[in-house]
């Protein structure tokens, strides 16, 4: 992706309105893949379009599907009934996790001769923990580069379950998605998984669970470590639901939240509320914990301002394990905190689209905060009035969306921002900016 030139943003002191979110990342690229491999022709409504998907769509076409996208973020896949067709292709996922994981599970699985890299940053994102639960049951991967990075090779194998597959579960929660994933199609008795070590951000797992349930598997949880897959009962292990809506992405929608707590609000969300399946929805409870006033519907959530006379939201001490990618703006949001704000349990961020501990402290700083970082826990205190800084150079964004989406809050600050190569936001959500300048004054 070229880099954008930088935007100047603010201050603005006021936030309202409403925003439809786009469609959530972590459902949309697990819906692709698991509507590619299934009977039937699957109608996605709501899908995320942005860099991710596209790189989730590029690749099912390369390995032979039809995937159609229609107006209005509706996609049709024809289903492959587990198979891929194209049985040799070299695959470029860009820098989404969410579609190189699990596809090279599922790859894996089909015989056949296959190379996935991407970015730059991608080939220094971790993979080895997929590629040993991949090897446990025969599967025949190899780096080309560095070990337990991509690119990665995989050669045709015979796949057998022979005992409990095992995987660590405290690096990254997508390894162990896309072991449920892949599994069912080779379960001729049923599977075991087992997580080694703790798991972290639990709740996509259960999106995992949720989506496969919707393509006709079950996965019994008999505890906390543990997941079964059923026996497959034919060779089309996954079974159309005909089509399915994408939720709001709540990721996203942190960002909107945090404006209506900072700048006064109402600021309503719309796409997703209190049924989500989406674990970064338990945001809006973390900005209660902050004193923002908070109503939500079964599809949206309102944020008013804040219950404090002072007009500030209060410092937390959180344990984010359940919330890694919305734990981010929590951190922005501290700049308008009194008090310190303490995020424990983070050490995800260092491993993904950045080592985003260390870009959140050196970016913070800039405006004035005071940070402490560790391994994996940032404390943010807020500058007083006075110490508000106005960076000339702009806040970094490191390749990262999120980086550009959290600090565009810091422009609630005494000063105007200058944001540095906004259009990374493209990975997630390509129109942010433009709907951010709809409910900013």
């Amino acid at each position: 992706m070229a880099h954008s030139p930088s935007i100047q943003i603010g201050p603005f002191k006021r936030a309202q309105g409403s925003t439809i979110l786009p469609g959530s990342k972590s459902i949309s690229n697990r819906a692709l893949l698991l509507a590619a491999l299934s009977t039937g022709t699957t109608t996605l409504k709501n899908l995320l379009d942005a860099d991710d998907t596209q790189v989730m769509r590029n690749a099912l076409r390369q390995l032979g599907l039809s995937v159609t996208d229609q107006a209005n973020n509706v996609c049709v896949v024809e289903g492959c009934g587990g198979r891929f067709p194209v049985r040799k292709a070299d695959l470029f996922m860009g820098n989404a996790g969410t579609a190189i994981r699990p596809l090279t599970a599922a790859l894996a699985m089909q015989g056949g001769d296959y190379r996935l890299s991407g970015v730059a940053r991608m080939h220094e994102r971790p993979i080895r923990d997929l590629v040993n639960g991949l090897r446990q049951v025969g599967a025949k991967i190899e780096y080309e580069l560095q070990e337990g990075y991509p690119p990665i090779q995989i050669s045709a194998a015979d796949i057998k379950i022979l005992d409990v597959v095992k995987v660590r579960g405290d690096v990254s929660s997508q390894f162990l998605t896309a072991l449920l994933m892949a599994l069912p199609l080779i379960a001729v008795k049923p599977v075991r998984i087992e997580v080694v070590g703790e798991l972290i951000s639990r709740p996509y797992i259960d999106i995992t669970l949720k989506l496969m349930a919707r393509f006709g598997v079950n996965v019994a949880c008999p505890d906390a470590q543990s997941f079964v897959i059923p026996a497959k009962t034919s060779d089309a292990v996954y079974k159309s639901p005909g089509q399915l809506s994408v939720e709001g992405d709540a990721s996203s929608a942190s960002y909107f939240l945090a404006l209506g707590a900072i700048g006064g609000g109402p600021l309503r969300v719309l796409g997703v509320g209190k049924d989500s399946i989406q674990g970064d929805v338990a945001f809006a409870d973390a900005l209660a914990l902050m004193g923002a006033n908070i109503s939500a519907g079964e599809d949206w959530i309102e944020i008013t301002g804040v219950k404090n006379a002072s007009g500030k939201l209060n410092g937390i001490t959180m344990d984010c394990t359940e919330i890694p990618d919305a734990a981010m703006t929590l951190a922005v949001a501290a700049l308008f905190a009194e008090g310190p704000t303490r995020l424990t349990n983070i050490a995800s961020w260092r491993v993904k689209e950045t080592d985003r501990i260390a870009a959140m402290a050196a970016e913070l700083r800039k405006v004035g905060a005071t940070v402490q970082e560790g391994a994996d826990y940032i404390v943010v205190n807020a500058p007083s009035q006075g110490e508000w800084k106005s960076p000339g150079e702009g806040i970094d964004t490191y390749d990262d969306h999120r980086m550009a989406m959290c600090f565009s809050l810091a422009a609630f600050g005494p000063n105007a921002l200058k944001i540095n190569d906004p259009n990374c936001v493209a990975k997630t959500f390509p129109t942010y900016f433009a709907e951010f300048a709809k409910v900013a004054s």
